[in-house]
């Protein structure tokens, strides 16, 4: 299901024709011997197209509209490789809707100090025409990454690839529809927030649907249907009896598979990317979506719990930025549980009623079927494991009342010190940065919930660019956070994010 387009990125080289046509012919071969060089790197996820050298306005302004109007194009790369006035940037730059990147780099990586002269300087003098080309940029309060270093260094190609998984979930966030089912967990404060004004902001569509119009989905799917899918979850994982009937264990196996296969037939009629539930109004189906869930986030639908839509929507945009990383570790939605605070061993174990995502998962996942006290229905199923170790981000996007701001937290995800072989959820156990006492007391002060869009694969920067894009505030826990200065960051945001 984590379907993306066939993205491109628009590789755009200024100049102008003070210089001779010699000059314009070799920007135009400079620029695509840079671009068959990063295409060729490895590193970069989505292919990157050069595009004719830009020296007039009405180029400038032609190009930008194309890009616009080209639905596979995620973003736009410029460089100046010789100065190129700014003042015909600006039309253009005015009516582009798309991703900017502005890398600062030059074809020749050293000076060439036997031959250089003023044809030389004339021809590569990125130093000089970047710097215009962004003070127009900036003047224009338009928002963009700035990338400096050469090309050819691998550092620089890595810093490319990055964003440009951060423009495509700029993209992706304006296709992300999330289905409710029934509504929010009465009487709580942080799932809640205006989805009207989260359309304006991301684009996201949040529709919520009686909880008995997917329960008749599920209840109209076959026997067969639903018996070969168990067949795939006894072949798929271990299963744990732990004394239970194995023909009444399987019953219970079968009700999530039924789950999960009705759900995803209305998600795909409905053209919806993510989903809530709430354990509160669960209507005609037999059991809390648990191992049904799990299954649907693994294939790359968003989630949030008790009806938290914005972690849902979240989730699905931090999925759909990772698609197709090699080795990635896993994204998924957690909450924060509770503490070990015992000194030199503290962090926060996370885990939910059911539903974390497999693809964090370290080593084997099992089937458990346990009581749950929540949701009033029969044991349900779900799938157990742990995390796995690593460094990763937990994100919180919060509706302050007037604005939206993203909390980003450094983690490090650890092993628990003994196992819990009571605790019948999928678990992690991370220490947030700087420590559990300064990320913990940071993440309160901003106002962060309790559930999280949790990722390995994806950076603070990545996603602190998307919430710039998004033109929202974002505020950073990490290794350098020290709460007088987090606190000053936080009254700075309300001034500015007002």
């Amino acid at each position: 299901m984590l379907l993306s387009k066939d993205y491109k990125f628009w590789f755009c080289t200024g100049s102008q024709d003070l210089y001779g046509d010699e000059c314009l012919a070799n920007v135009a071969e400079h620029s695509k011997k840079m671009v068959e060089a990063l295409n060729q790197s490895g590193l970069l996820p989505y292919e990157v197209i050069w595009k004719p050298t830009l020296i007039t306005n009405e180029l400038i302004r032609k190009t930008f509209n194309e890009a616009n109007a080209d639905d596979n194009c995620a973003g736009v790369i410029t460089w100046m490789h010789t100065f190129s006035p700014a003042k015909s940037w600006i039309l253009g730059l005015q009516e582009y809707r798309k991703p900017l990147l502005h890398l600062h780099t030059q074809f020749n990586e050293e000076l060439p100090y036997d031959t250089i002269d003023m044809d030389f300087m004339n021809e590569n003098q990125a130093a000089h025409g970047d710097r215009e080309y962004g003070h127009i940029v900036s003047r224009m309060r338009m928002e963009r990454k700035v990338v400096v270093g050469h090309w050819s260094d691998e550092i620089v190609q890595k810093k490319i690839a990055s964003w440009m998984r951060t423009a495509v979930g700029i993209m992706e966030s304006s296709h992300i529809r999330v289905m409710r089912v029934a509504d929010n967990m009465r009487n709580v404060a942080v799932t809640e927030g205006d989805k009207v004004e989260a359309q304006i902001k991301f684009g996201w569509e949040i529709d919520a649907y009686p909880v008995n119009e997917i329960a008749d989905c599920v209840a109209s799917v076959s026997a067969s249907d639903t018996n070969a899918l168990v067949d795939e979850y006894y072949e798929k994982y271990d299963i744990l009896l732990e004394g239970r009937d194995p023909e009444e264990f399987k019953k219970h196996v079968a009700v999530q598979a039924q789950i999960e296969i009705g759900f995803e037939r209305f998600l795909q009629e409905k053209n919806y990317q993510a989903i809530v539930t709430h354990f509160g109004d669960l209507g005609a189906l037999k059991q809390l979506p648990g191992l049904a869930i799990q299954r649907l986030e693994e294939k790359g639908y968003g989630f949030g719990a008790e009806g938290d839509w914005k972690v849902a929507a979240m989730v699905r945009l931090m999925k759909i930025m990772t698609a197709g990383m090699k080795d990635a570790k896993g994204t998924s939605m957690l909450e924060d549980y509770t503490y070990n605070m015992v000194k030199g061993k503290e962090g926060i174990l996370q885990a939910h009623m059911l539903e974390i995502c497999p693809s964090i998962a370290d080593g084997p996942i099992s089937i458990k079927c346990q009581p749950l006290s929540m949701g009033d229905r029969e044991d349900p199923t779900r799938l157990v494991f742990t995390a796995k170790e690593g460094h990763g981000i937990a994100t919180s996007l919060i509706d302050l009342g007037n604005r939206f701001r993203l909390i980003i937290n450094d983690v490090e995800c650890r092993k628990t010190e003994k196992d819990m072989p009571k605790l019948p959820v999928a678990t992690a156990f991370w220490k947030p940065e700087p420590d559990l006492y300064t990320g913990a007391e940071a993440w309160i002060l901003a106002g962060g919930a309790h559930h999280t869009a949790f990722s390995y694969d994806l950076t603070a920067d990545q996603m602190g660019d998307w919430a710039a894009a998004m033109g929202i505030e974002a505020v950073y826990i990490d290794k350098d956070t020290k709460i007088r200065d987090f606190k000053r960051d936080l009254m700075l945001g309300e001034v500015f994010y007002r």
